[in-house]
C-alpha cells in the first residue's frame, strides 16, 4: 500500500488525495457505446432482441415459456441448499426487515387558516431488482434490494439475474428471493436484462423503478435508461476507508482492508491514520495476509491501483480526510468512536468501534449494503424504503382561506408576467375583478 503523508497546510491538494477524491468519473469510457446500442436493440426488439444477447453474451437458450423461473424449480433449490445456510438466509431477511420498518413514512394533513395542505404517501407499484448471477452467490444483494421495497408496500417486485452456461439460477438467491418476497424472477442479466424491465417484452414486465449493483454494462443501462424509470444509484467498484488510531489492531484493520480489496481490482481500500505505528503495521499485516487469500490476484491489483494509507495531524485531520473522500464504507476503529459521529458528514454506512467490521453490515446488521459509491455520498443515501414510495402534495383552499391568498397569488404572478395565472386568483373574486377592469380604465 501506498503511504502518503498529508501533514501539510496544503493537503487539500495533494494529486493522490485528489486522484482518490475523483476516482468517480470517467465511467462511461469505451462501454457507453455497446450499452446505448443494446438497449435500442431491446426497445425495438424486445424478447428477440434480449433472448439473442443471453445467447451471446451468457451462452443460455432463452425462450418465452423457460425465461421465467417456476414456483417448482424455487421450491426443489429449498430441498438442496443447505438447512444451516436457509438459517442464515432467513435470519438476514428478519434482520433487514426489523430494521427497515423504522423507515416508513406516514401520509399527513396539516390544517390553517381554511386551508388543508398535506402530503400522500404512495408505494410504487413494481420494482425491478438486478443480482448479479452466473458462477457468482449474491443473496445478500436480494436481500438488501427486495426487503425494503415489500417493506414499503410495492406490489410487485420483479428480479433478474442471469443464468450463465445453463439454465439455472444461483440456488442461494432464488432461496434468498422467495424468503424477501420477491413476486417473479427472470434468467437474464446484464446490460439487456435492465433494459428489459425498463421497457417490457412479451415475456418480461416493466417496472416503475431498478435498483442494485452489477458490472460496469449494468451500470450504464441503469444511468441511461433513467427517466425511462427511476434507478437507486450509479454504483462504482466497493470501498472502504478507516480511520484509525493508536488503538487499533492493525491485523483487524488488514483484513478488514482487504475484504473490499478481494471485490474487485478497482475496488479502493484506504487507511486514514494520525499515529504511524498503526500506519507501518496494518501495511505489514495487508502484504502478510494478501499472499493467504483465494482471491489474492484480485485483491493484490485492487491494493496496487487504489490501497492507500493517509497520514494525518490528528484524528480531526482525519475526521477531514475521510469528508474529502466521502466513502461508500467508513469503520471508525477508535478509542472514542461515537465522539467522531459530529465530525463525519460524508460516508455511505459509518461502522463504530474495533468489533464492528463491515463484513457484518454487509450481511445480517439490518442497514441497508446497497451504498453510494465514487464520492457520491456527498449526496446520496444508502438504499431504503424511502426508494420505494412517490410523495403527492395535498392542497385544499376553503373561500375563507382562498381570501386570505389570493391577492398575493395575483401579485406575486403579475410580477413573473404570467397574466393567466393571475386571472385564476383574481376570477373568483368578482370584487378583485372590479378593482382590477377599473385600474384599466
Amino acid at each position: 500500500m501506498k503511504i502518503v503523508d498529508l501533514r501539510k497546510s496544503n493537503w487539500e491538494s495533494d494529486p493522490d488525495l485528489n486522484r482518490i477524491k475523483n476516482r468517480g468519473q470517467g465511467l462511461e469510457g469505451k462501454y457507453a457505446q455497446s450499452v446505448l446500442e443494446i438497449i435500442e436493440n431491446v426497445r425495438k426488439y424486445g424478447d428477440t432482441a434480449v433472448f439473442g444477447y443471453a445467447k451471446k453474451f451468457d451462452r443460455v437458450d432463452l425462450t418465452p415459456e423457460n425465461v421465467k423461473v417456476s414456483e417448482i424449480e424455487i421450491e426443489e433449490t429449498f430441498k438442496k441448499v443447505e438447512p444451516e445456510a436457509v438459517e442464515a438466509i432467513k435470519l438476514a431477511v428478519e434482520r433487514v426487515k426489523r430494521f427497515h420498518e423504522h423507515q416508513k413514512e406516514n401520509s399527513y394533513f396539516v390544517t390553517e387558516d381554511g386551508m388543508v395542505l398535506g402530503q400522500k404517501v404512495t408505494p410504487l407499484d413494481s420494482a425491478g431488482i438486478y443480482v448479479p448471477g452466473g458462477k457468482a452467490s449474491y443473496p445478500s444483494s436480494v436481500i438488501m434490494n427486495a426487503v425494503p421495497a415489500k417493506v414499503a408496500g410495492v406490489k410487485k417486485v420483479i428480479m433478474v439475474t442471469p443464468a450463465i452456461g445453463s439454465l439455472k439460477v444461483n440456488p442461494y438467491s432464488l432461496v434468498a428471493a422467495k424468503l424477501s418476497g420477491v413476486d417473479e424472477i427472470y434468467r437474464v442479466g446484464g446490460a439487456h436484462g435492465v433494459a428489459a424491465i425498463a421497457f417490457g417484452t412479451a415475456s418480461i414486465p416493466k417496472v416503475d423503478k431498478i435498483v442494485g449493483p452489477g458490472n460496469i454494462y449494468v451500470a450504464l443501462a441503469k444511468k441511461f435508461l433513467f427517466g425511462q424509470v427511476d434507478i437507486d444509484m450509479v454504483a462504482g467498484p466497493s470501498e472502504i476507508l478507516i480511520i484509525a488510531d493508536e488503538t487499533a489492531n492493525p491485523e483487524w484493520v488488514a483484513v478488514d482492508l482487504l475484504s473490499q480489496a478481494e471485490h474487485d481490482e478497482l475496488a479502493g481500500s484506504f487507511l486514514v491514520t494520525h499515529d504511524e505505528k498503526t500506519a507501518f503495521e496494518t501495511v505489514e499485516k495487508v502484504n502478510e495476509l494478501l499472499k493467504k487469500l483465494k482471491r489474492k490476484e484480485i485483491a493484490k491489483k485492487s491494493i496496487e491501483n487504489f490501497g492507500t494509507v493517509f497520514l494525518t495531524e490528528n484524528v480531526k485531520h482525519s475526521c477531514e480526510v475521510a469528508n474529502v473522500i466521502a466513502p461508500e464504507h467508513l469503520e471508525v476503529a477508535t478509542k472514542e468512536p461515537f465522539a467522531l459521529l459530529d465530525n463525519i458528514k460524508n460516508a455511505g454506512a459509518i461502522f463504530l468501534g474495533h468489533y464492528t467490521c463491515e463484513s457484518l453490515g454487509d450481511y445480517l446488521l439490518g442497514p441497508n449494503h446497497v451504498l453510494p459509491t465514487g464520492g457520491s455520498a456527498k449526496f446520496f443515501s444508502p438504499l431504503g424504503v424511502y426508494d420505494f414510495i412517490k410523495r403527492s402534495s395535498i392542497l385544499y383552499v376553503s373561500k375563507e382561506g382562498f381570501e386570505k391568498v389570493s391577492s398575493f397569488t395575483a401579485l406575486l404572478a403579475d410580477i413573473e408576467g404570467l397574466e393567466a395565472h393571475g386571472l385564476a386568483a383574481r376570477i373568483r373574486d368578482e370584487k378583485k375583478i372590479k378593482v382590477a377592469q377599473k385600474a384599466d380604465n
